[in-house]
C-alpha cells in the first residue's frame, strides 16, 4: 500500500508541480500568454450604459435632427454640391422619413427613400434614366413589443392588461441609395 501512495504521488503531484514550474520559468521570460479577457456580459436592458442604450439613444439624436431640421423637405432629383451630407451629393440622392412603430423601441427609425427614379450624370447634373436608384438595405437591431392583447386570436377577453416584453429582432431599414445599370 506504501509503494501505491507513493507512485500516485508521484504520478499525480509531481507533473503538476512541473507544469507550474515551466509557467512560471516563462512568465520570467516573457513567453506566457497574456490573460484572456472574461466574457462579456449579456446585454441588460436596465441599464443605461449599454451599447444598446447607446445605439438607441444615438437613433434618438438623428430622428430629433431630422424633425427640428431648418433645411425645406427634399423632393427634388437634383445634387445640391453645396451640401455636406452624402444623401444630397450623391449621383442617386435620398432623403430621409421617420419610420414609426408604437410596438418597436426605438419607435422612431430615420429611412432612406430615393429621390430620382434614375441617377444624376455626373457631367450634367442632370437625370439619366439609363440607370436606376435603388435603395440600400440594411439590418438593424430593434426590440420588438411581444404582447397578446385581450380579444386576440386564441385570448379571451378577460380585461387583464397584457405584460409588455420585448424580444431582439433585426429590421430591415432603408439607409441610403445608389446608382444600378
Amino acid at each position: 500500500q506504501l509503494l501505491l501512495c507513493i507512485f500516485t504521488f508521484a504520478m499525480v503531484l509531481v507533473p503538476e508541480a512541473k507544469d507550474q514550474s515551466k509557467a512560471a520559468k516563462g512568465r520570467r521570460k516573457g513567453l506566457a500568454r497574456p490573460p484572456t479577457a472574461p466574457p462579456a456580459l449579456s446585454w441588460a436592458p436596465d441599464d443605461p450604459y449599454t451599447p444598446m442604450a447607446d445605439y438607441e439613444r444615438s437613433i434618438q439624436d438623428m430622428v430629433r435632427q431630422l424633425r427640428n431640421s431648418s433645411e425645406p423637405g427634399d423632393t427634388k432629383c437634383q445634387v445640391n454640391l453645396r451640401l455636406w451630407r452624402s444623401n444630397q451629393r450623391s449621383l442617386s440622392p435620398w432623403a430621409y422619413s421617420i419610420n414609426h412603430d408604437a410596438t418597436r423601441i426605438p419607435a422612431d427609425i430615420p429611412e432612406a427613400r430615393c429621390l430620382c427614379t434614375g441617377c444624376i450624370n455626373p457631367f450634367t447634373l442632370q437625370e439619366d434614366r439609363t440607370m436606376a436608384s435603388i435603395p440600400i438595405y440594411s439590418r438593424l437591431p430593434v426590440r420588438r413589443l411581444l404582447c397578446q392583447l385581450p380579444g386576440e386570436l386564441g385570448h379571451k377577453a378577460s380585461g387583464k392588461k397584457c405584460h409588455k416584453k420585448y424580444q431582439m429582432v433585426m429590421e430591415t431599414i432603408a439607409v441610403g441609395c445608389t446608382c444600378i445599370f
